[in-house]
């Protein structure tokens, strides 16, 4: 199964560690897929700059480590998949739909609700009682 998850999630499982996401971060990486897209991962060493500076060399080593496959979100994706709040949450999705990811994992509440059949879009508690 192919899993792509939200950068707030990622944050939170580099930075903030804690039994919970380490545990999912396993589950992940041992039994399916992950899938990082380059908006994500763009995304992500952007806050650690920005927020938590000291943290850019940890986050450089896990992301050269970790087992993921990387995909290219497009600089102008295309619009009307789908409707979100959250201008800057479509390229994130929009490349979960594109790439074909069977499962997204996110803490944020403007993904969820939005009807889409694939990626199932699921919390990091639901995706672990689930998988």
């Amino acid at each position: 199964m192919r899993v792509m998850i939200d950068t707030n999630i990622l944050i939170s499982a580099l930075l903030f560690p804690s039994r919970q996401m380490n545990t999912l971060i396993y589950k992940i990486t041992t039994e399916h897929q992950l899938v990082l897209s380059s908006y994500i991962v763009d995304e992500l060493l952007n806050v650690v700059r920005r927020k938590f500076k000291s943290k850019l060399e940890a986050v450089d080593l896990l992301l050269s480590q970790l087992p993921y496959e990387l995909v290219y979100t497009p600089e102008h994706p295309k619009s009307g998949l789908f409707k979100i709040r959250d201008e800057k949450d479509y390229p994130v999705l929009y490349s979960a739909i594109t790439e074909d990811v069977d499962v997204f994992i996110t803490g944020d509440k403007d993904f969820m609700g939005l009807g889409l059949e694939k990626p199932e879009i699921v919390s990091p508690s639901e995706f672990l009682e689930k998988y």
